[in-house]
């Protein structure tokens, strides 16, 4: 089966993502007592992640492949995750960490939600990652994409989160390209 990935905002899954955005702001609001400014919301993002919260533009991007394919998780857990990240901008400011107490707080508190860094989506479909890396993890492999493997030619280093030795270039698999 063939699936349209042309997602946008105004389409039935556009208008149900925007419409749990605001959800959660007002599980946030009624929360905390306060009003906070609702973000732009986008559904233009590709690659590996779900979504972004771009703090200082009070925006959110969303991956419209990645919500097709796993929508009730996606709405669930990625809308929350990315939206607590402009609340605890909001919140508490720019000192914070990315994952840190204080969003995790938000997610615990205000969405009853269990705090995770990253989402366990297949994203085959939503990202050509074709640059295989390896590390010091027998038989682990990396595989990175092309903006991340121009980073690590252009002098950046990626450690395994694992086994915290430096990524060194495998192979290029070129059978993931066509996906």
């Amino acid at each position: 089966m063939q699936t349209s990935f042309n997602l946008s905002l105004q389409s039935d899954l556009g208008l149900e993502l925007r419409a749990n955005v605001l959800s959660c702001y007002a599980l946030a609001e009624q929360y905390y007592l306060k009003s906070f400014q609702r973000p732009e919301v986008l559904l233009n993002l590709r690659g590996r992640s779900a979504g972004i919260a771009e703090l200082q533009k009070n925006r959110l991007r969303f991956n419209a492949v990645l919500l097709q394919e796993n929508k009730d998780t996606f709405l669930k857990e990625v809308v929350p995750h990315e939206v607590a990240h402009l609340l605890a901008w909001a919140l508490y400011g720019r000192g914070i960490r990315p994952h840190g107490i204080e969003w995790q707080q938000i997610m615990q508190q205000v969405f009853q939600l269990t705090p995770s860094r990253t989402h366990r989506f297949d994203v085959k479909r939503s990202a050509k990652m074709n640059y295989v890396y390896t590390c010091a993890c027998e038989g682990k492999k990396h595989t990175l994409t092309l903006k991340r493997h121009n980073w690590i030619m252009g002098g950046r280093r990626y450690i395994c989160l694992h086994c915290k030795s430096h990524l060194y270039f495998l192979t290029l698999d070129t059978s993931l390209s066509k996906v």
